[in-house]
């Protein structure tokens, strides 16, 4: 995978931090210095982060696994939600819907609700309800879809998350490590790195910043699945070959039943036919009238 090109982090402004009574100390070891009360980033730290946080996506997409991108904020949106389509991973750009990941059943009958709505519509049971009834489901339709409509295909529980701006999307933050779900996290100067478990110290309000790390993200997710897909054709060809040597095998002329050791051939015996093997045997033949079964003794009577 490239690495960050460190020039386009600068021209992004991923380097510009929150003012200084806003910061968070814990995020000292990050900042590289203070101007015009301004904390700046060091973007060599940054660039470390954002190639170790690609490494371990990559590997959890090259395990077949789901990574949930969160972004709600203005900037964030439509950026995101963009870029994460290309991968096919679930995403949460309008409001988090409390619970959705501590209370997930919940949230997958929302998602079924969905799809019982839609059968409706296919089955005529639409055209037995009132106008009414119709525009109220229908209303409803929508607003399901505006808020789970990108985790229709989320089945089971993402094995990580992707956060953009830790402070807003603090109960989203606060349920994956509830539930020991691996975070990852653009986080700014005003943040907390210690509940993140792959903390990118970065510039979370400007669109650009957001952009170039997001699809930073989105190219190891792409990385890590090509690979899966790779493998997967490898041993699909490593199991054919397999079945058809085996097939060869046992077509083959050597491997004929007849030549085998300690094996003999059937054959169907037909009226009047006499079996080699038994010439030497002679049945002895019964006299006339001589009963077929042994005659019991009698009991002496008493």
């Amino acid at each position: 995978m490239a690495r960050t090109n460190y020039n386009e982090l600068l021209e992004a402004g991923v380097h510009f931090g929150h003012l200084r009574r806003k910061w968070n100390p814990n995020m000292a070891p990050y900042i590289f210095m203070e101007r015009n009360g301004i904390h700046i980033i060091d973007l060599n730290k940054t660039i470390a982060k954002i190639d170790e946080a690609a490494a371990a996506m990559k590997q959890i997409a090259k395990s077949g696994k789901k990574i949930l991108f969160v972004a709600t904020k203005k900037q964030a949106k439509d950026v995101v939600a963009n870029m994460v389509k290309q991968v096919n991973m679930p995403y949460v750009t309008e409001r988090w819907p409390g619970g959705m990941l501590t209370n997930f059943a919940t949230i997958r009958k929302a998602v079924k609700k969905m799809a019982t709505i839609d059968r409706m519509g296919v089955d005529g049971t639409f055209d037995n309800m009132s106008k009414r009834e119709r525009l109220q489901v229908t209303r409803e339709r929508a607003k399901l879809e505006k808020q789970l409509g990108s985790i229709v295909d989320l089945s089971r529980l993402p094995s990580a998350v992707f956060v953009v701006d830790t402070c807003k999307e603090h109960i989203a933050v606060a349920e994956a490590r509830k539930l020991n779900i691996p975070v990852f996290a653009i986080v700014d100067t005003n943040a907390n790195p210690n509940e993140i478990d792959f903390p990118i110290p970065a510039n979370d309000d400007a669109s650009k910043s957001i952009q170039i790390i997001t699809q930073q993200m989105i190219d190891a997710i792409a990385e890590g699945l090509e690979e899966r897909k790779l493998d997967r054709d490898k041993m699909t060809d490593a199991d054919d070959d397999q079945d058809s040597e085996f097939d060869a095998d046992i077509t083959s002329d050597n491997v004929k039943a007849d030549n085998l050791p300690g094996f003999r051939s059937r054959k169907v015996a037909k009226a009047g036919d006499t079996d080699e093997s038994d010439e030497g045997i002679k049945t002895p033949k019964l006299p006339k009238g001589a009963p077929l079964k042994k005659p019991q003794a009698k009991r002496p009577r008493i």
